[in-house]
């Protein structure tokens, strides 16, 4: 990396009201769609404001090549890991914000997974009249690759026999909801956000090269599913900032609930597994 220097990208974008309401149907979850003028939902600017690359930029991963924006880091598996987000003000549908991001950071760090570099972006997007409306860090971590498959390639078919599941959010009691995925929502989250990383819909890439157990389930899916429990409460209070961790990956059909726990100054936010155990969590800090 010793050419490589960490630059601002500035864009102007435009809050298109076609890809929140994409977002919408996705979610299906009985709320109204936000209209032109409406406030965007908290996380909702990373499918109203997505990130395209050129085919010709694209990795053997589905992700852009490293080198440009990215530092040229040549370790191959790459995680969503958490981040922090500020919301100082309002960015509403249909607006033209000015997005500026930048890597913050890169730290190589070394545990018993072997190595890993985390790599901090932020990113400021800036309401119409020039204000900060939305300042984020996100964390990507690298990692070493997968052991090496052995045996006949990975069978598809696990994939293919899901059936359709519905709405992800289902309410499962006070304040909590079933989590539930199948192939067709992470294929068309991946669409909604511009994640052409090939763990979320390509089963023998995921399984036989990246050597997970199945498809995984996006990180900021499950982040957005969280945050989205607090529209689902109306509890007439807004999120003035958060905090998201993703502690292990999700698969796609595993079963999972959503729990909200209200506090004094915020809330907590978990997806737990069927074991019992946090697969990501939210900490959220609410203002009436």
């Amino acid at each position: 990396m010793t050419d490589w220097q960490p630059h601002t990208v500035t864009t102007d974008e435009v809050v298109d009201a076609g890809r929140v309401r994409a977002l919408a149907q996705l979610f299906d979850d009985g709320l109204p769609a936000p209209e032109a003028g409406d406030p965007l939902p908290p996380l909702w600017h990373w499918a109203a404001l997505p990130e395209w690359a050129a085919s010709s930029e694209l990795g053997v991963d589905g992700h852009p090549r490293r080198g440009s924006f990215l530092p040229p880091i040549d370790l191959p598996r790459r995680m969503f890991a958490g981040g922090s987000v500020a919301f100082p003000g309002t960015v509403r549908v249909g607006d033209t914000v000015r997005r500026d991001s930048q890597v913050e950071s890169v730290t190589e760090k070394h545990g018993r997974s072997g190595t890993l570099i985390v790599v901090v972006v932020a990113t400021t997007l800036f309401a119409p009249d020039g204000s900060a409306a939305v300042v984020e860090k996100q964390n990507l971590i690298y990692r070493e690759a997968a052991p090496a498959a052995s045996g006949p390639p990975a069978d598809p078919e696990p994939a293919a026999a899901f059936v359709p599941v519905g709405p992800p959010l289902q309410t499962a009691g006070d304040d909590r909801w079933d989590f539930r995925t199948d192939p067709t929502l992470l294929m068309r989250f991946s669409a909604a956000t511009a994640n052409a990383h090939r763990i979320h819909y390509d089963w023998p890439y995921a399984t036989r090269i990246e050597g997970y157990p199945g498809l995984v389930v996006h990180g900021p899916l499950m982040t957005m599913s969280l945050a989205e429990t607090h529209r689902l409460r109306a509890d007439g209070t807004r999120i003035a900032s958060l905090t998201h961790r993703n502690m292990k990956p999700l698969f796609c059909g595993d079963p999972a609930q959503l729990v909200y726990t209200p506090s004094d100054d915020g809330a907590h936010v978990a997806l737990i597994g069927a074991a019992g155990d946090a697969h990501t969590a939210v900490e959220l800090v609410v203002a009436p």
